[in-house]
Formats: structure tokens, C-alpha cells, sequence
């Protein structure tokens, strides 16, 4: 049995169909910015993008040449892996209709050569609500397939909260975890991390690293402004030491907001669509969170700069072509720029 409350199922649908503007829209920082200046000579850089699903994709999507340069100018890519990798859904009616989620290890593959995204770049966190969409044989079977792709992954439980990876010469922690799941608590239990309370993590789980980096499945769906509780875990984690939160699960762009040091980046909207095809436009912007973090003495583990890259997902026949903003034409790009000036303040503000 999943944990939404009732107001939440009975939002789904009208927020589905009319992503909201409505909520707090305050205190939220532009979406770019450098923070360190003069700028260190020395950084790596992290790009974070949104979920990743076949549901709207029956073949590999077109991208645009600068999305897969921007993406390929990463040292280390981070996504949310929404769809159990599977090569027969279990739940065969469910995933006929969208309601369960499924990619075979082909799709996946073909999709990342598409985007231009390196495998051995790429981490994809397992915390989500729809990874146990085909089963407890599902989940092992997704794991499995990404370990065979050479895929490293975040967010299962057996590690512990908080997972390090050299990233140059940095050592940077990964805690992904959900706030939601699709079924019962016992069938989590001891596979999907939900320890989203950095209070409770392993005294040591953050020595020697340079940066944490939270990846949280969190919030509520087709929302563009997160709730007061999500603010207020972001606002925790800031206070335990965690420097940089990439969110997932609206499904829609949410602001940045800079908390003390720490900067949240609380939505990054779809990567590859996870809903029904045919989507009201403003489910179908993306995003891109790039962020440089310096590797000098005196700096080392700082973030100096961030961009969020918003680019639309359009329809081409059985799949999506990943277009950024600038090179959208007429109206359609007035409709997308008007609700990105809505969510994000201009740098003068």
C-alpha cells in the first residue's frame, strides 16, 4: 500500500492536466549564479538531470547537439532511474497503460548514447517511488541490468545513506532517498533508502568528504513551487553538513534556493517523459542543473558556480526530441520563457 495522503491522490489528476504556479514564491535565487569570484582555475563539474523513463518513448529521443556538449562537459552525471529496467514487466496491464513503469536495458543504453551521456559518468539513484513498479524480482533485475551497462548507482539501502565517489580529486557523498513509494513499507524495507532524516545517519558517513550531495525523491507532483515541509528538509539537511540537493519526483521545474552555503535545486522536471505522451506543455520542460565545484586549496568542496539549462521534450512520432529554450520558435517559446521568468527571479531581483 503506497503512503500518499488522500488530498494528494485526489490532486493528481487536475494537476496533471494544469500544473500550478500557486504557493510560497519567495526567497528563491535566480537560475544562475557564481558564487566564488574570482572563480577557481580548478573545478569539476556535476550536471543533475530529472527523471528518466520509457513511458513516453518508444524509441531512443532526438537531442540537440548542445544539450549532449553541455552533458558531456560533465565529470559526473546524476539522474533518478524511474522505470525498472526490465526485459518483461511483470505488471503487464499497468505498464500497458502508464500506470507502471518499465525500460528494457536496450532502451536505456540507446537513450544515454543518444543524449551523449558515458555510461561510466553516470550515477542513477534507485530512490523512488516506482522502482518496485514490476516487483521484488524487478528491482533485482534493475539492478543487475545497470551493473551489466556499467551504470553505478545511489540510493538502495544495503550501503547506507550516504555513498562516496572520487569525482577528480574530490570525494563527494551521494544520500539519495524517497519520501514516497507505490507499495508497502516491508517491500522497501532493506532495499530503497527512505532515510531522508540526516539526523539519523552513521556518525561517520560524512568524514573525509569534500562536499554531500542530497538526491531526494520528495515533494508533491505538477507543482512548480515545493511545499513548506520541503523547504524545511532542505533547511535540515543545509544544518547536518549537506552542501547541494538536486530533487526529483513534481515532474515539473522547481526554483533554486540558497540556504547558508548549501544550494537546492528542489525539481529538475522530467529527463525523459514519465507520464502519458501527450502532456500539457509545462509537464514537458526539463532541466539541467550544472554545477562547478572547486578542487583548490582553501575553496576545495565549494560550489563557484550554477546553471539550470531549461530545454523542452517535444513530440516525434513514437518519442521525444530534447530541445533546449533558445531554439524554440514563436509561441511556444513565449509560453515557456513566461513560466521560467515565473518560477526563477532575474539576477537584479
Amino acid at each position: 500500500m503506497s503512503n500518499y495522503p488522500l488530498s494528494y491522490k485526489l490532486s493528481w489528476l487536475p494537476r496533471f492536466l494544469r500544473p500550478s504556479l500557486g504557493g510560497h514564491a519567495h526567497g528563491f535565487a535566480p537560475a544562475a549564479a557564481t558564487l566564488i569570484e574570482p572563480s577557481p582555475a580548478k573545478t569539476i563539474r556535476l550536471a543533475f538531470v530529472g527523471d528518466i523513463s520509457a513511458v513516453a518513448n518508444g524509441s531512443a529521443p532526438d537531442c540537440d547537439p548542445a544539450l549532449a556538449v553541455l552533458l558531456g562537459s560533465a565529470d559526473l552525471v546524476i539522474g533518478n532511474c524511474e522505470s525498472p529496467v526490465v526485459e518483461r514487466p511483470s505488471a503487464a496491464i499497468g505498464t500497458r497503460l502508464g500506470i507502471h513503469h518499465a525500460m528494457t536495458e536496450r532502451f536505456l543504453a540507446e537513450a544515454l548514447a543518444a543524449v551523449g551521456i558515458a555510461r561510466e559518468k553516470l550515477v542513477l539513484s534507485l530512490a523512488n517511488n516506482h522502482v518496485l513498479d514490476q516487483g521484488i524480482e524487478g528491482f533485482d533485475e534493475t539492478v543487475a541490468a545497470l551493473e551489466r551497462l556499467g551504470i553505478r548507482t545511489i540510493g538502495t539501502a544495503a550501503p547506507g545513506p550516504v555513498e562516496r565517489f572520487a569525482v577528480g580529486p574530490l570525494s563527494i557523498g551521494f544520500a539519495a532517498f524517497t519520501l514516497w513509494r507505490n507499495t508497502d513499507a516491508a517491500a522497501f524495507a532493506g532495499r530503497v533508502s527512505m532515510q531522508g532524516d540526516p539526523a539519523r545517519w552513521p556518525c561517520d558517513a560524512a568524514g573525509g568528504l569534500d562536499l554531500i550531495c542530497a538526491v531526494p525523491h520528495w515533494d508533491w507532483e505538477f507543482r512548480h513551487f515545493p511545499r513548506p515541509d520541503t523547504r524545511a528538509l532542505a533547511r535540515h539537511l543545509a544544518g547536518h553538513g549537506v552542501g547541494l540537493i538536486a530533487g526529483h519526483h513534481a515532474h515539473v521545474v522547481q526554483p533554486v534556493e540558497r540556504i547558508g552555503k548549501a544550494l537546492v535545486a528542489y525539481g529538475l522536471g522530467d529527463f525523459l517523459g514519465t507520464a502519458f505522451s501527450r502532456q500539457v506543455w509545462p509537464g514537458r520542460i526539463g532541466a539541467i542543473f550544472v554545477v562547478d565545484v572547486s578542487t583548490e586549496a582553501g575553496t576545495r568542496g565549494a560550489i563557484t558556480a550554477y546553471r539550470l539549462h531549461a530545454f523542452m521534450r517535444l513530440r516525434a512520432g513514437d518519442h521525444e526530441r530534447l530541445v533546449p529554450v533558445e531554439a524554440l520558435e514563436g509561441r511556444m517559446r513565449s509560453k515557456v520563457e513566461g513560466r521560467l521568468n515565473a518560477i526563477f527571479p532575474s539576477p537584479t531581483k
